[in-house]
């Protein structure tokens, strides 16, 4: 159940500590169906602007995989494995998860920029579940990174990547890295909440994108880092990440790593979400 204030709503008179009189709103309990569709609502007006903006659809879904698959694939791929062929279709499966991991890091500055723009000041006068823009804002952005995410496979597939299992595991793991990243996205979106400038979110973001994607196994196998790169790769939740996904896409063991994936996701939101939440109440 959530509380949402009207602003229009008829005021109740109440005495103040000096006898001085104040005014206090009606109170107002909204169910869980009400705020669902309110979050919804508002995930739809945080897409509703790429329709002006079809650039945005455009290097987002189109341009970023195609740089992402031609810099480091065609570029590296030849000295790591041999040849271009193979290593991508060891290194697309960690580039999805890379790819998802970029895109809700940047949620964060996104929502800073949102509060310091007065945005969320508007939306607060509205009859709507406090919680909405918020979660709102986390949707929206979700739906974004899953069509960048479905578009790199099929680029990744035009390529010559094949995909070895089957469809159902094929999506399943697109699936595991979008869920996988909205764990992240609480952290993101609590450094928003409490930065002073979208500026201090990008650093941030750069900060942790280095330890998490490059001490993993997104590019090269854990077994050729040095011992104390190695113990932090095969911890790193983006290493358990990409082997579930390469594991659902092109076969091969599976093992604990959607387990550990969940369970990391799962941590990280029941750490960071009800931060974010009490960062969000404080900031409106």
């Amino acid at each position: 159940m959530t509380t949402v204030d009207y602003a229009a709503a008829p005021k109740k008179r109440k005495r103040g500590p000096r006898g001085r009189h104040r005014y206090a709103p009606h109170k107002h309990r909204l169910g869980p169906v009400t705020v669902a569709k309110h979050c919804l609502t508002l995930c739809g007006r945080n897409l509703l602007h790429l329709k002006s903006n079809p650039g945005e659809i455009m290097g987002f879904a189109v341009v970023q995989p195609l740089m992402m698959i031609a810099l480091l694939v065609y570029v590296f791929g030849g000295a790591i494995s041999g040849d271009t062929g193979t290593y991508l279709q060891f290194a697309l499966p960690g580039l999805i998860v890379q790819s998802s991991v970029f895109a809700v890091l940047a949620t964060g500055s996104g929502l800073n920029q949102d509060i310091t723009n007065g945005v969320f000041d508007r939306l607060r006068s509205l009859p709507i579940a406090r919680i909405a823009p918020l979660v709102g804002h986390m949707l929206g952005t979700l739906v974004r990174v899953a069509t960048g995410l479905v578009t790199l496979l099929i680029i990744g597939a035009l390529q010559g990547f094949k995909v070895k299992t089957g469809i159902p595991q094929a999506a399943g793991g697109l699936l595991l890295a979008l869920v996988f990243g909205s764990g992240l996205a609480w952290l993101s979106m609590l450094v928003g909440l409490v930065s002073r400038s979208a500026a201090t979110v990008y650093l941030f973001s750069g900060v942790l994108l280095f330890p998490l994607t490059f001490g993993s196994n997104v590019y090269v196998q854990t077994t050729t880092m040095p011992g104390w790169l190695q113990a932090w790769a095969d911890v790193n939740p983006v290493s358990h990440a990409t082997t579930a996904l390469r594991a659902l896409v092109s076969g091969g063991p599976l093992g604990d790593s959607v387990w550990l994936t969940l369970a990391w996701t799962a941590g990280m939101t029941l750490v960071f979400a009800p931060l974010a939440i009490r960062a969000y109440r404080r900031q409106v």
